[in-house]
């Protein structure tokens, strides 16, 4: 189902671009795609539930290829942070995405644009928060404001050397142009103690984000559940001790990482669900159900 799903997604991504959202309709998609307007209606409850699911298909696209870039890496490394920034940038130009969002911006929808706004306010929570990474907590207060600073001289940076140089410039050196400024950027204001907006309104932002702390509570407990259901039904010593320390990472990928890699939490618990002894477990399953709701739900 997941593949068929996705297949609608890349073909309606397509038609956005070639047509238009709006010239778009619910029937173009299902002659490219090749599925009933049941089918549709099973996946998405509208064709604008159908755009969202394109923005977050691209967004994973990019997550799981910036997070793999830290694995087993320093998280305050700039050039990781650099490389990153370079695969966000090459996924907006191969999807296409500011085109796609143009569009909705100067549309009547209300929904969707408050889905972008949300969107971007979550792209920059991931800038900000790499920022407290390679600049540290006691520059905290000062980054949301560089972050915002960044990420606006990046874009007109790129957009004036393609003007100038059409496709003949190097992204990577405009990044890293950028990157130098926003370092001595970094060190002024914190050494002014300048604050323009306080980093506490991602709160107000991005409210999910604040709710899915009991979620998380309830998930870090399901674990210990299951950590005590292995030890007392898994007979076999190293088969027991492999599976306590899948549920060991687990727990550290999700207090540990301020952007979880979902790949390696999904391959981690599809190895614990391997386990004969397990499957049919109760802890198991609200562990699964946990995962399902609170943090593989777009995965």
């Amino acid at each position: 189902m997941f593949e068929r799903k996705q297949h609608v997604v890349n073909k309606a991504h397509q038609l956005f671009i070639e047509k238009g959202f709006q010239s778009t309709s619910v029937q173009d998609i299902l002659d490219e795609s090749g599925i009933s307007k049941g089918t549709f209606y099973n996946y998405f409850s509208s064709k604008s539930d159908l755009f969202k699911a394109v923005l977050i298909s691209i967004r994973k696209q990019h997550e799981v290829k910036r997070n793999e870039l830290l694995i087993g890496e320093n998280r305050a490394d700039m050039e990781i942070f650099i490389k990153q920034i370079d695969i966000i940038m090459e996924s907006n130009k191969t999807n296409k995405l500011f085109t796609l969002i143009s569009e909705i911006l100067v549309s009547n929808d209300p929904d969707l644009k408050m889905f972008i706004t949300e969107y971007q306010f979550a792209h920059l929570s991931w800038m900000f928060e790499r920022l407290v990474d390679i600049f540290g907590e006691e520059k905290r207060p000062y980054l949301l404001d560089c972050a915002i600073l960044f990420f606006g001289m990046l874009h007109q940076s790129l957009h004036y050397n393609v003007l100038a140089k059409d496709s003949y410039f190097n992204r990577l050196e405009v990044i890293r142009y950028c990157t130098a400024r926003l370092i001595q950027m970094v060190e002024d204001v914190s050494a002014a103690k300048v604050q323009m907006l306080d980093p506490d309104l991602f709160k107000k932002w991005l409210p999910s984000s604040e709710n899915s702390c009991s979620s998380y509570n309830e998930i870090f407990s399901s674990l210990a559940d299951l950590k005590k259901t292995i030890i007392h039904v898994v007979q076999t010593e190293a088969v027991r001790m492999k599976h306590l320390q899948n549920l060991n990472f687990m727990h550290e990928e999700l207090t540990k990482s301020k952007q979880p890699r979902l790949f390696l939490i999904e391959s981690t618990l599809l190895s614990i669900q391997s386990c004969p002894e397990i499957q049919q477990t109760e802890e198991l399953s609200r562990l699964k159900q946990l995962l399902s709701e609170h943090v593989l739900k777009d995965y």
